[in-house]
């Protein structure tokens, strides 16, 4: 069997005997984290400029115009839960599941309502689909070449929900998942400003990969060689690693090495970030400090290391002197993904400019598997060092439910109230409990959803 044959036959099949309990749960948390994110990205601008784009589309008798709806959903619903930045993240293939999975599985497979256990494992083959291609493909090396994993892998995870939910056989998934290949983009440029189409860009690569799975079921095919064949080394300069693609498929599933954020921001910056937060809690007070040094591992000091600009959403989530003075002076703030502030306080500036950021290759014995930092902090009581591989929310330093919904309330309740919140928070913990569950879920965060982006405007 070629790569795409055993994998189209895990998507037709796979995921039903790997759903234990452990399996169950970790679903449960990240679907649950990965509505809050949805409803967290309404509330940017580039959010409402999105939601309007996806407005339902004009009435249309025949088949073909509600497979469109739905595909216009699922483009609207994964970008606006990709640009949150407060989705999850697999760290050893770069890729950000959740965004794309959870959100393509509940939009075509919560209306109509189908069986809450074929929704729970199309998320499973899903997730599968998409970090074993990241992973495959060496995401953390080619997202410093311009290539952006999340992007390259999203229609290929979500072409994976589709073929489970649609019950294609074992052929004709290993065809959509190639289809989906042969859609998929590599990269979208640098961009910048308030309402980038990197965002537009990965919605449409959702709706690619649920397209892909509905014209393998109507009879298109494609080269179920390309793995094996010269595709990614003529077209991309990409070796696809074949053991990372199959190997202990159906065995153990991946979501056990799935990250949840913390708080908002890019996950880069995080390392460094915490450090900061546990410096400051032992006692060491942000106005003493003179000087503090990050080192991290040197793929990514380009990408942290910067100042911010005024209206430029990215700049402040991915600015490491940013990002640890707002943890040292604003801690809330961080939860708030609209983190586009009108000006910056002369506090936070002032500390800014006493962070340097500086490449360690020592560190990359723990890269891409952690995204470590070093952070020394210089202040009259000495100097305070502090090495972080994990951070809270990663598979070694797990959230458990408590952490998940503590997290859900600090971004969710600000934009539609707490009593709304608490609503959509058991309605998310419970939807794949419960018979009609995830039909109810997508009723909720429609309304949770209108009501974001109200509070916004």
């Amino acid at each position: 069997m070629t790569v795409l044959e055993q994998l189209g036959a895990y998507v037709a099949h796979g995921g039903r005997a790997s759903l234990s309990d452990s399996v169950r749960q970790a679903v449960r948390l990240h679907l649950t984290d990965t509505v809050g994110a949805w409803i967290a990205g309404c509330s940017t601008p580039e959010g409402r400029a999105l939601a309007g784009l996806g407005s339902p589309p004009r009435e249309r008798s025949g088949r073909k115009s509600t497979r469109d709806g739905a595909l216009d959903r699922v483009m609207t619903s994964c970008a606006l839960t990709r640009l949150s930045e407060i989705d999850d993240i697999h760290l050893s293939s770069a890729t950000t599941p959740g965004a794309l999975i959870i959100p393509a599985a509940l939009t075509l497979g919560g209306s109509p309502a189908l069986d809450r256990t074929a929704i729970a494992e199309a998320i499973v083959v899903g997730y599968e689909a998409m970090v074993r291609l990241g992973a495959a493909l060496q995401g953390p090396t080619i997202l410093y070449r311009g290539i952006w994993p999340t992007y390259f892998t999203a229609p290929f995870g979500v072409a994976a929900v589709a073929a489970r939910l649609l019950g294609l056989t074992d052929r004709q998934a290993a065809h959509a998942l190639g289809v989906a290949l042969i859609l998929a983009s590599p990269g979208v440029g640098h961009q910048s400003g308030a309402t980038m189409s990197r965002w537009l860009a990965v919605g449409h690569a959702a709706r690619d990969g649920g397209s892909a799975a509905l014209s393998a079921q109507a009879g298109f095919t494609a080269d179920l060689k390309i793995f094996e064949g010269d595709f990614f080394p003529s077209i991309y300069g990409l070796s696809p690693d074949f053991a990372a693609l199959t190997e202990g498929l159906g065995e153990r599933s991946v979501l056990a090495d799935v990250s949840f954020k913390p708080w908002c921001a890019a996950k880069q910056t995080m390392a460094a970030t915490q450090a900061l937060k546990e410096i400051i809690k032992s006692g060491v007070s942000p106005a003493d400090m003179t000087e503090l040094v990050v080192s991290v591992p040197g793929p990514y000091v380009r990408m942290i290391d910067h100042g911010v600009v005024s209206g430029e959403r990215l700049s402040h989530l991915t600015s490491v002197p940013y990002q640890m003075a707002l943890s040292a002076f604003s801690p809330d703030a961080m939860f708030n993904v609209n983190q586009t502030p009108a000006s910056v306080s002369e506090e936070i500036r002032a500390f800014m400019t006493r962070v340097t950021v500086e490449a360690d290759d020592s560190l990359l014995q723990y890269y891409p598997r952690a995204w470590p930092a070093r952070l020394v902090v210089g202040a009259p009581s000495g100097k305070h060092e502090r090495l972080l591989t994990y951070i809270p929310g990663d598979p070694e330093r797990p959230f458990d439910e408590r952490q998940v919904a503590a997290k859900f309330r600090h971004v969710v309740a600000p934009l539609i109230g707490e009593r709304a919140a608490e609503d959509l928070l058991g309605r998310s913990l419970a939807a794949l409990a419960e018979d009609g569950g995830p039909a109810s879920l997508l009723a909720e965060i429609e309304r949770a959803r209108i009501a974001a982006t109200g509070r916004a405007n």
